[in-house]
């Protein structure tokens, strides 16, 4: 089923699942396991980013074939910002800024002179 999209968007949407593991694995043990001891959390939020490199490295091996280094880096910071973002308001309560915003629209200037030309 994977192998039909084309190789760019498949690389994007694994870089997708991957921010998603990445995100609850660097931020969640905050919410969830503020009063256990740091080593926990790291053996924890370590097990989370397993997950995040069985995505990350298919999709950035796949998207080899039709980016250049600089374009996945600066997807994956995109990505990165988009997953972030829902995360930081939905999962963790913290208050919509519009920082958010502003920092989204420098990134999408940053894509611009990445994928120009």
């Amino acid at each position: 089923m994977l192998s039909n999209f084309p190789p760019g968007l498949l690389a994007a949407l694994l870089l997708v699942g991957s921010n998603v593991f990445m995100t609850f694995a660097w931020y969640a043990h905050l919410r969830d396991m503020a009063s256990k001891p740091w080593y926990i959390a790291a053996f924890a939020s370590w097990g989370i980013a397993l997950c995040e490199y069985l995505l990350q490295v298919p999709a950035n091996r796949i998207g080899f074939h039709v980016y250049n280094l600089a374009q996945l880096k600066i997807m994956q910071e995109v990505i990165t910002l988009a997953v972030f973002v829902p995360f930081a308001v939905f999962y963790m309560q913290q208050p919509f800024k519009w920082d958010f915003v502003w920092a989204g629209v420098c990134l999408l200037g940053a894509v611009y002179f990445m994928f120009r030309g």
